[in-house]
């Protein structure tokens, strides 16, 4: 069977997960009216467009592989101990990026505080785009947006459509990478993880290229 898929062009794949709630209309929607008008509203207020998102890492997320004698399974040393951290970050075409990490859930407060951070000493407006999460709708962000107007805009992406986000491809790389480190204690964690987000924040090329994966490739 295996060698007939084949010669038919087929091979084993991990699929990629689309949430059934999703409306195509509405993704369609975005990528050929609402994000255009984005661009065009940006392009008239010289300002920069950025995607942002929450994600945790845990110490017990472990991925990846490593080399070993043929019919030997490795194992590397872990800690039984459960304990994670929560990051939020932003990024742009442009190569920009800026996160925080927090020790707990990020909540309405944590995100405005975040905000703060996005456009402290920005020099031209800032328009971010996140999904539907209520945090990125409570009173404190809403409060942050008409004190900031001048400055700073927010717009949500369709319900359920997370691969429309370049942001969810630094989260991916980074569960990937901290996941194969295996960290002993929180204090580990936090300081792997702070030093992978600083290591892509310090290089622009790379943040740039998340624009250039197929599903993403609309907002570059």
């Amino acid at each position: 069977m295996c060698r007939v898929l084949k010669s038919l062009g087929l091979s084993p794949q991990r699929p990629l997960h689309r949430a059934w709630q999703q409306d195509p209309k509405l993704v369609q929607q975005w990528l050929a009216e609402e994000f255009p008008r984005i661009q065009k509203l940006a392009k008239e207020m010289k300002a920069t467009i950025f995607f942002g998102d929450e994600a945790g890492v845990q110490s017990n997320f472990h991925s990846g592989t490593t080399w070993a004698p043929v019919g030997e399974t490795p194992v590397v040393k872990t800690t039984g101990a459960r304990f994670s951290l929560s990051m939020v970050s932003a990024v742009s075409a442009r190569g920009d990026m800026r996160f925080m990490v927090a020790d707990h859930s990020i909540k309405a407060a944590d995100f405005a505080k975040f905000l703060q951070r996005l456009i402290w000493k920005a020099e031209r407006p800032i328009f971010l785009i996140v999904d539907n999460l209520s945090i990125h709708k409570s009173k404190a962000v809403k409060k942050f947006e008409e004190e900031h107007q001048d400055i700073f805009r927010l717009f949500h992406l369709p319900p359920y459509s997370p691969e429309l986000n370049p942001d969810e491809l630094v989260w991916n790389e980074l569960k990937g990478k901290v996941g194969r480190l295996g960290p002993k204690t929180k204090d580990e964690l936090k300081a792997r993880t702070h030093q992978f987000l600083r290591e892509i924040q310090n290089d622009s090329k790379k943040v740039a290229s998340y624009f250039q994966e197929k599903h993403v490739k609309y907002a570059a």
